[in-house]
């Protein structure tokens, strides 16, 4: 059903982690950021799928805070936001899906020239991903890494066919 080309190798092995852990497909789903292909995945997995609408989400988490949304995605944005803990902090909902892509050692942070939006202010490690979440009051049920090499001929592009690249975890809200 999905290609084994970037970005669909990328969405593959994210669907199937979505339907591993959220496998009712009568979920309503609230994603973080503005409506992007992987949604259209989903929707056609039949989940209920709503965004957020563009706004600053390190300032304005009311998102997050109304939605009846029973579960959060969160898929490649932390790394964008200066202070994703303010946003974890304050979700309503008590399942979070969340995927970031992997500090590398071999390759600097991701930084777009033209687009001020496109650029990672944070690339983090497996234990700092987990750690923000604790700390937000999470608890991670599921974790896995995995790789997505490109097509390009190189050193770096060689590291990437085996070190991981993406982290995406599954978590649920600590009762108070």
């Amino acid at each position: 059903m999905y290609e084994n080309t970037f970005p669909n190798k990328r969405y593959k092995h994210t669907i199937a982690f979505l339907k591993e852990v959220i496998p009712d497909t009568n979920t309503t789903i609230l994603d973080l950021g503005v409506r992007n292909p992987f949604v259209d995945y989903m929707e056609r997995e039949g989940y209920t799928v709503h965004n957020t609408t563009g706004e600053d989400l390190d300032l304005d988490t009311s998102a997050v805070i109304n939605t009846d949304a029973q579960v959060i995605t969160a898929f490649e944005i932390f790394e964008h936001m200066l202070a994703p803990y303010n946003i974890l902090r304050d979700i309503k909902a008590t399942k979070i899906v969340a995927s970031v892509p992997l500090k590398l050692w071999f390759s600097p942070a991701y930084r777009s020239k033209t687009d001020l939006w496109d650029r990672h202010y944070h690339e983090f490690e497996d234990w700092q991903f987990d750690w923000l979440f604790e700390k937000a009051g999470w608890h991670i049920k599921k974790r896995e890494k995995f790789t997505n090499p490109v097509k390009k001929i190189g050193f770096r592009p060689l590291l990437r066919k085996f070190t991981p690249r993406y982290y995406m975890i599954y978590a649920e809200r600590i009762s108070s």
